[in-house]
């Protein structure tokens, strides 16, 4: 995965967010994320266009019971400037989700359990795989 700052606004400092030894993105601290959260259809998507990508990792990944919502763990403070249409950045000022086995949030479960994931999603290369998932699902609803 590259992990070198970007031109992206919303990448968060490299003093925050850096790769670790293995070259896996790690945040700094003991892993407090923010979470990007996007209709289910759209986050299916993303996901798919993450793991069949060149190198473009992709980090835990939260859905609600409901199938309604997907949630992308971020690195914290990149709230601060998301600005996706369709999608929300929920900032946690340093109380946010912390990477354990269990959902963090009650009603939800991992599609993408931590342990088998980057410990944050680079939200430049999220951002792109959901504007690429979005035209995906324009185009299929257009030949309808």
């Amino acid at each position: 995965m590259e992990t070198s700052q970007s031109n992206d606004p919303c990448t968060p400092p490299a003093s925050s967010w850096a790769p670790s030894a293995t070259g896996r993105a790690t945040t700094a601290g003991d892993a407090v994320c923010d979470l990007v959260t996007v209709p289910a259809r759209q986050g299916l998507e993303a996901v798919d266009i993450l793991r069949r990508g060149t190198g473009e990792a992709v980090g835990p990944v939260l859905h609600d019971d409901g199938g309604d919502t997907l949630g992308f763990l971020v690195p914290a403070g990149t709230a601060a400037c998301w600005d996706v249409p369709g999608s929300t950045c929920t900032e946690t000022n340093g109380q946010g989700l912390r990477l354990t086995p269990e959902p963090p949030v009650e009603g939800s479960d991992w599609l993408v359990p931590p342990g088998e994931a980057d410990l944050a999603t680079d939200p430049a290369v999220l951002r792109r795989a959901l504007g690429e998932a979005a035209r995906m699902i324009e185009a299929a609803d257009s030949c309808r």
